[in-house]
């Protein structure tokens, strides 16, 4: 069983083992992306935040997942390309990964338990019941860009809709308060 997030095994969006050790010390905003997505525009505010902020000890770490409406079809390698043509991401991404259902991640398994629902639940919900889609209930992650906040000492400090975007206010300063703390 692992004792912390640092712990989980991981797989870089190369194919590379890895865990969240190396971001040990750091504040990061845990994301599951996908391409296809209404939401997909979010990649240009991400990359900004991390750009902005990265400097003081923040990474956003995206997590590509195929779970909601199958948009997020492609390879780990086509994700990449993605990501690199349309929005010049530098941040890093993993390995595809399943967010929600009985192939959740460890990883997931480990936030949602944490933090079971999200600042800023509603509208999305409500407009993908307009699209005629049923959101995930709450503790799972209702839809693509979902965004996990840890603290430099590994807790899970905070999770928001996938409708906050990087620029929220309230997203800034949750992520702003957290690099100002030692732990």
């Amino acid at each position: 069983m692992t004792k912390s997030l640092y712990d989980i095994p991981l797989k870089t969006i190369e194919g590379s083992p890895l865990t969240l050790e190396k971001f040990k010390g750091k504040v990061l905003l845990i994301v599951n992306v996908a391409s296809k997505c209404g939401l997909t525009p979010q990649y240009a505010g991400l990359e900004t935040l991390y750009d902005e902020m990265r400097v003081q000890g923040f990474e956003v770490l995206g997590f590509p997942a195929n779970d909601f409406q199958g948009q997020e079809p492609g390879s780990d390698e086509e994700i990449q390309a993605f990501c690199d043509l349309n929005y010049k991401v530098q941040f890093p991404l993993f390995a595809k990964i399943a967010v929600t259902g009985v192939e959740q991640h460890p990883l997931y398994s480990a936030l949602t338990a944490a933090c079971p629902t999200a600042t800023g639940e509603g509208p999305m919900r409500e407009r993908l019941k307009g699209y005629g889609i049923e959101a995930e209930k709450p503790p799972a992650v209702q839809w693509n860009f979902e965004k996990f906040l840890i603290s430099r000492g590994g807790r899970v400090v905070g999770r928001f809709a996938p409708d906050i975007t990087a620029q929220d206010p309230g997203l800034r300063q949750a992520i702003e308060a957290q690099l100002g703390t030692s732990a």
